[in-house]
């Protein structure tokens, strides 16, 4: 397409919309880093970090030739032209799409480059998810490791199936969107063959991530004191921030996947924010009601819970359904996370009880809820149908099971390969320390706190942890 035809809002729009994801990856940080103990809180935090540096470059190589590349039966895309995104680089961008809302076309001109990096964001913020769940216990190198090879074999090709959208199969429709989309000719499986509807990533992010993380922390083990000792989080403040973040950039995670600034963004908008905050009234009632109070964490984890089980269904319902899914969202995550202690899995930081829970409650709640309006698809509440719910239902169990099997066996191979599992030192004093040769919390300013610079004078020893908690 000639460059003078780029619509620079849309474009722009697109852009501010991958910075505001990109932003979410550090908020994860935080909220992980706040919920895990004070002794592990760096390491937390580097895992988050260590996903933003692995998968932008693995991105950049291959990723996205596998993910949005020329269709392969559904299952992988790849495009040779890909590799180091050196097409896009010489060719700046590609056609026109289309898509309907309320009635109105909407002409898109973006460039695919900008495509490519508000993708990017995405399978950063995958895979840093899982962190969560092995908090406390997982070796850093083992980590790198895990995550560069997940991130292949797992996120790239369920991506493919999920965000590729192509050309119609022969009679078919590739899910209300024109063909050629992207870079794929037929598209993946699940959006395009199934016709599965998943705006921005319930099935491809949070149920590939929480699937992921259930198998990681079953062949990971559970960590020394798991049900024996009380593992609160050390910082509330840090959990806060980190909501704040992800709440804030959350938008350009669910509004940037309409492609431009439509009244159709303006949609996704309203449900996102309803969503979000029903769930945290749902999930603070359950507290309220089993609990006998109301707390901080709570908040944070209900509106973790809501944005989670929008994100696929937040361009297909009304805001009605929205607030629905929040609070069906924020009571069923809320109940979830209390799963792990009776089943004896360590689920550290609930990732599981809150990404995989609260994804399948999305993607499943577009058959129950869907509006017509959006779905030009009959769900059980508009129109008296159970196709719909019986498709999104194939999409969530088809993306649980691959994601949960490969990474069991991705997870049992890195184990006795290389070991995954820090030493008991490490566990006990903590990885901060022992890993990272840090600690977060300096009390009483340390060897050399004059100098305003954190760094040790020539020849000095690192000085103990003075928090093992």
């Amino acid at each position: 397409m000639d460059p003078e035809l780029i619509d620079g809002a849309n474009t722009g729009f697109v852009m501010v919309c991958a910075f505001l994801v990109l932003l979410m990856t550090p908020g994860l940080a935080f909220f992980y880093g706040g919920m895990s103990r004070s002794k592990n809180v760096l390491n937390m935090i580097m895992m988050s970090f260590s996903a933003i540096a692995v998968v932008s470059v693995l991105w950049v190589l291959y990723g996205y030739a596998l993910t949005f590349g020329e269709d392969r039966s559904g299952l992988i895309g790849f495009s040779s032209g890909l590799l180091g995104l050196s097409d896009l680089t010489n060719n700046a961008v590609f056609g026109a799409v289309e898509s309907g809302a309320d009635g109105v076309i909407n002409t898109y001109a973006l460039p695919d480059l900008v495509f490519a990096g508000f993708q990017l964001m995405f399978a950063i913020i995958t895979v840093a998810l899982i962190s969560g769940a092995v908090a406390d216990r997982m070796k850093f190198g083992a980590w790198l490791a895990f995550i560069s090879i997940w991130v292949t074999i797992v996120y790239f090709p369920v991506a493919h199936w999920v965000f590729a959208f192509g050309v119609a199969e022969e009679g078919g429709e590739a899910a209300g969107f024109a063909n050629g989309f992207f870079a794929a000719e037929t598209g993946g499986w699940i959006v395009n063959r199934l016709g599965a509807f998943d705006l921005a990533g319930g099935t491809a992010v949070h149920i590939n991530a929480g699937a992921a993380a259930l198998a990681l922390v079953l062949v990971l083990g559970k960590r020394r004191g798991f049900r024996k000792e009380a593992m609160r989080p050390h910082n509330l403040p840090f959990v806060m921030l980190g909501t704040g973040l992800l709440w804030f950039g959350w938008f350009g995670f669910n509004v940037g996947s309409t492609l431009g600034a439509t009244a159709y963004s303006g949609l996704v908008l309203i449900n996102t924010q309803v969503a979000a905050a029903a769930a945290v009234l749902a999930w603070l009632l359950v507290e309220k009601l089993r609990d006998g109070h109301m707390t901080t964490l709570g908040a944070a984890s209900g509106a973790v819970a809501g944005l989670v089980a929008i994100t696929p269904a937040c361009g297909f319902v009304n805001a009605y359904g929205a607030i629905a899914i929040g609070l069906v969202a924020g009571a069923l995550c809320a109940v979830a996370v209390t799963l792990k202690n009776r089943l004896g899995y360590d689920d550290a930081l609930d990732v599981v009880g809150v990404h995989l829970v609260g994804g399948l409650v999305g993607t499943l709640m577009i058959g129950i809820v869907g509006d017509q309006t959006h779905t030009l698809t009959e769900s059980l509440v508009d129109g008296g149908s159970l196709g719909l719910l019986a498709t999104q239902a194939i999409a969530a169990g088809a993306v649980l099971a691959y994601s949960f099997v490969v990474t069991y066996v991705l997870a049992t191979v890195l184990k006795f390969v290389m070991g995954i599992r820090v030493s008991d030192e490490e566990e006990v004093l903590g990885i901060d320390q022992q890993t990272h040769a840090e600690t977060a919390y300096e009390i009483g300013g340390g060897i050399g706190g004059g100098s305003g610079t954190g760094a040790l004078p020539a020849g000095a020893a690192r000085p103990s942890s003075v928090e093992v908690s």
